[in-house]
């Protein structure tokens, strides 16, 4: 597991690095370094020929897994099915599921763990334009 930076925090935000992806390795959980409360994030490195080493599921957290980079695998249950760069993969509540990297180069990914059946509004219908000084 690598190290968590903490680049600069607010009282209504965060910003912390795990540093080049390029050369990152293991898993990184970011709840904590965040002081998340809607859901946990964290990105993950497989080498080569790699799985992570058990099956799970969630009793009440659906994952969405974001293929960043690589090749390999990706098993829900009994379904085995082809993931790559681009791939989104979501694996619902009480379900078993794993990856495995199949490419040469390592497989990166992000996945992010939410609540199931917790999300009400997203996008435009949860959020609102707002008048405010640009100062990028």
């Amino acid at each position: 597991m690598s190290d968590m930076k903490v680049m600069e925090k607010g009282e209504k935000y965060a910003h912390v690095s795990v540093g080049s992806l390029k050369n990152f390795e293991g898993k990184q959980f970011v709840k904590e370094a965040t002081d998340a409360t809607s859901c946990e994030i964290s990105f993950g490195v497989l080498p080569s020929g790699a799985s992570v080493p058990f099956f799970h599921s969630h009793k009440a957290n659906e994952e969405n897994y974001i293929i960043l980079s690589g090749e390999g695998k990706f098993q829900v249950n009994d379904t085995v099915f082809d993931v790559a760069e681009g791939s989104v993969v979501r694996v619902a509540t009480h379900c078993d599921r794993n990856l495995k990297c199949t490419s040469a180069q390592p497989m990166t990914y992000i996945c992010i763990q939410a609540k199931e059946g917790s999300l009400e509004g997203y996008t435009m219908t949860d959020a609102e334009i707002t008048e405010r000084k640009n100062l990028l």
